[in-house]
C-alpha cells in the first residue's frame, strides 16, 4: 500500500478536521460569545428571551442582558484561569462549597491545553502530508501527542464544568446548565485524532513494507539480467560449455 493511498489521505483529513474542531473550542467565550463549553440559561422574566451565561476557554460572556429588546451581550476580558463558581454565585445566587469552588477555579488554568492541542494537531497534519515515510511517521507520533493532550483537556473540561452544571441544576433556582458546542467539538476532535493517528501510522508501515517488497523483486530481476536466469530466454551457454568439457576429459579427448 503506497503512502499516498486514499486511506492515508483519509487519516490526513481527520487530523485537519480535528485541529479545526479544537480551534472552535479554543475560540469559545469570551472570544466568540455564542460559542460555549458550558451554557447556563437563566430565569429572568423576559418577553423575548432569557439571558444566558456562556463559559469558554478564557472566560465567560453574559448574553441578552435585560432589557432583552436591546440584545446586549457582555463578554469579559480574556484570561488564563477564572472563577466560574464565583460568577454563578454572583449572577444566579448558586451556592458552592469551598472545595467545589476551589476545584473549579483551579481547573480553569488547565484549559490552556486547548490551544496547545490545537497547534500540535495542526503540526501533525502538516507532517502527515509531507513527503516520504519519515514524514508520515513523525506525523503519527505528533498526532499521538496531540491526542493525549486533548484527552487530558477533555477530561478536565468534563470535571470542571460538571461541578458547575451539577450545582446550577441542583440549587432549585430554575436555571438550566448544559454542555454546549465547545464540549462536543473537543470530544469529536479526540476521536478523530485517534483515528487519524492510527490510519497514518498504519499506512506508513504499509508503505515501508511495500517498498521492501519492491526492492526484493528488483534484486531478483538484476540476477536474471546478469545471465543467470531469463533475459529474453533462458541463458544456458555457460552450463552447456562446462558439460561438454567434462565429457571430453572423460573420454580422453584432451
Amino acid at each position: 500500500m503506497a503512502r499516498t493511498s486514499p486511506l492515508h489521505w483519509v487519516g490526513v483529513i481527520f487530523l485537519l478536521i480535528a485541529s479545526i474542531l479544537l480551534l472552535v473550542t479554543t475560540i469559545s467565550a469570551p472570544v466568540i460569545g455564542d460559542i460555549a463549553i458550558l451554557k447556563v440559561m437563566l430565569t429572568n422574566q423576559s418577553a423575548l428571551r432569557n439571558s444566558s451565561v456562556t463559559f469558554g476557554t478564557f472566560g465567560h460572556c453574559v448574553l441578552d442582558v435585560a432589557p432583552a429588546a436591546t440584545d446586549q451581550d457582555y463578554c469579559y476580558p480574556k484570561s488564563v484561569g477564572y472563577s466560574p463558581a464565583a460568577i454563578m454565585a454572583q449572577i444566579d445566587g448558586t451556592g458552592f462549597s469551598e472545595a467545589a469552588s476551589a476545584s473549579a477555579d483551579g481547573l480553569t488554568y488547565a484549559m490552556i491545553l486547548h490551544p496547545i492541542a490545537c497547534g500540535i494537531a495542526f503540526i501533525a497534519f502538516l507532517l502527515s502530508i509531507g513527503a516520504g515515510v519519515v514524514g508520515s511517521l513523525l506525523g503519527a507520533v505528533v498526532a499521538a501527542l496531540a491526542w493525549i493532550i486533548t484527552l487530558v483537556a477533555m477530561a478536565i473540561d468534563f470535571a470542571l464544568f460538571g461541578i458547575i452544571k451539577d450545582h446550577v441544576n441542583g440549587d432549585g433556582s430554575g436555571s438550566n446548565a448544559y454542555y454546549s458546542v465547545g464540549m462536543w467539538t473537543i470530544l469529536a476532535a479526540m476521536i478523530l485524532l485517534f483515528l487519524g493517528m492510527f490510519i497514518v501510522l498504519f499506512t506508513c508501515f504499509s508503505a515501508r513494507k511495500e517498498r521492501k517488497r519492491g526492492g526484493s523483486y528488483k534484486n531478483r530481476a538484476d540476477v536474471y539480467d546478469n545471465g543467470v536466469g531469463y533475459n529474453g530466454g533462458y541463458n544456458n551457454t555457460t552450463t552447456t560449455t562446462q558439460a561438454t568439457r567434462t565429457r571430453r576429459k572423460r573420454f580422453g579427448l584432451f
